[in-house]
Order: C-alpha cells, then structure tokens, then sequence
C-alpha cells in the first residue's frame, strides 16, 4: 500500500509539474510570437499609476 502511495504521489508530481511548465513555456512563446508592439502595455500602466505612490507596512531599519 506504501508503495502505491508513493508511486502515485511521483505520477501526480510529474504530471502536474509537466503541465505547468507547458503553460510557462507557451505563454512566454505566445507573448513573444503575437505580442507585437504591446507585449509591456500591461505593465507600463501599472507602474504609471503607481508613480508617486509612498511605500506603506514594513519596519525601518
């Protein structure tokens, strides 16, 4: 019974790390195959909106 267990937890490590890497691997070639000129619009009018903003939490040290 231990090795089922065993046996299944490899499978499903395998299985579930082979399909996230299938995703990391096709959305960076989708970006870089179809992304044109506005690959970075996301990112760019995140950081123009936070511009000015002051850090809040954390300590100072």
């Amino acid at each position: 019974m231990v090795e089922y267990i065993v046996d299944l937890a490899i499978v499903a490590v395998i299985i579930i790390g082979t399909t996230a890497t299938n995703g990391i691997i096709s959305n960076a070639i989708g970006l870089k195959l179809f992304g044109g000129k506005t690959k970075n619009e996301i990112v760019d009018q995140s950081v123009s909106m936070q511009t000015g903003w002051k850090n809040v939490g954390g300590n100072k040290k």
